[in-house]
Formats: C-alpha cells, sequence, structure tokens
C-alpha cells in the first residue's frame, strides 16, 4: 500500500472515532446505556481519565503528557516505517491502525481532559459487560495484534 493511502486511512479512521465520540457525548447521559446488535453490544457514555482501566487516573497531566509522547514517537516510527520499502505490508497496516487510534485518544485528553469511551459487550461476566472501549482501543488493539502475527511468522533474513 502506498505512503498517502496509509496516511490517509489512519486520519480517517482516527476522525471516525473522534466523530462517533462527539455524537456519544452529545446524545447519551453519562452511564446510559443502550443495547444494539441484538442486545450484544452495548453502548454506554464512560470518561476515563486515566489510561487503560482508568489506571493513573488521579495523575491526569501525566496521562496527558505520557499519551502525546508516545503518540508522537508511534507516528515518527510508523512515518519512517511507511518510507522503506523493505518494511512488511502487515507492520504498517498495523502501525496505522495504532496510530489512528493513539491520535484520537490523545485528541480527547487533550481537548476534554479525559477519553469517552462508549462500546460495551453483553457477557455471561459482569466484569467483562462492564469494560466499555472506543474505536480507537479497537484500532490500538488490533494494529499491535497484525504487527505481533506479522513479527513471529513473517520471512526471516
Amino acid at each position: 500500500m502506498g505512503i498517502l493511502v496509509l496516511i490517509c486511512i489512519t486520519v480517517i479512521l482516527a476522525m471516525i472515532d473522534i466523530i462517533l465520540k462527539s455524537c456519544i457525548e452529545g446524545n447519551l447521559i453519562r452511564k446510559e446505556e443502550r443495547t444494539v446488535c441484538g442486545g450484544k453490544v452495548i453502548l454506554r457514555k464512560v470518561y476515563n481519565r486515566g489510561f487503560s482501566m482508568n489506571l493513573m487516573e488521579e495523575q491526569p497531566d501525566t496521562v496527558k503528557y505520557v499519551s502525546a509522547f508516545s503518540t508522537i514517537i508511534l507516528t515518527i516510527v510508523q512515518l519512517i516505517s511507511l518510507m522503506r520499502k523493505k518494511c512488511c505490508a502487515f507492520k504498517k497496516i498495523g502501525l496505522s491502525l495504532m496510530t489512528a487510534g493513539a491520535w484520537s485518544n490523545t485528541f480527547d485528553r487533550w481537548l476534554r481532559g479525559y477519553v469517552i469511551d462508549y462500546i460495551g459487550f453483553q457477557t455471561k461476566k459482569e466484569k467483562l459487560t462492564k469494560l466499555t472501549w472506543n474505536l480507537g482501543d479497537f484500532f490500538l488493539i488490533t494494529g499491535a495484534g497484525i504487527i505481533t502475527i506479522a513479527t513471529l511468522f513473517g520471512k526471516k533474513k
């Protein structure tokens, strides 16, 4: 895939998540729940002031700066990888997904002071059902998974 295509995909995916967060912010009351997909997916508005699982929520400034620094480093790594012809296409795609998720969540932290999470899943385990994510989180997880698989099963030099 071309450099410009993957950069555009990164920007578009980050914008989709930012727009969805704004829609949730404007249309749901905090902790209100609405089910979709036959009750399997739960839409709710949750504010996350920390990292994943509210880790370090009592230190929002640290979270904000670490998030920004990590996002900038990830963006630099993505751009370097996109420019390298020998870099695996799957790694480029994975980095693009991760960068989209990182920018979306960092945008929230700097603009709102928290990340809006809005997707949960109905499960048999109450603790798992209470977990709430956003699209950017899924981009980060999926991108990391793609990179891991590409690294483990890619061609050895």
